[in-house]
């Protein structure tokens, strides 16, 4: 999966499929990542007030690289 992230649901995409592409359950990635379940499950629906760096941490143990571009002309 590849393409900008512009929400928080994108961002919960984006984890869940390479959680699953990854073969793991929430409880198996939430334990790997030192989160909990209910995090991970609210993180991956989007909710906009889950924690931005328990968030990388989960995005990057998963092998996702969230890569900030400036806008061109910027």
């Amino acid at each position: 999966m590849s393409g900008v992230l512009l929400t928080t649901k994108d961002l919960g995409r984006a984890i869940r499929a390479a959680r699953k592409r990854s073969g793991l359950t929430l409880v198996q990635c939430a334990g790997a990542n030192g989160v909990g379940v209910r995090f991970l499950s609210e993180l991956e629906r989007g909710k906009e007030t889950a924690a931005v760096g328990l968030a990388l941490r989960v995005a990057r143990s998963l092998g996702l690289e969230l890569v900030l571009n400036e806008p061109k002309g910027a």
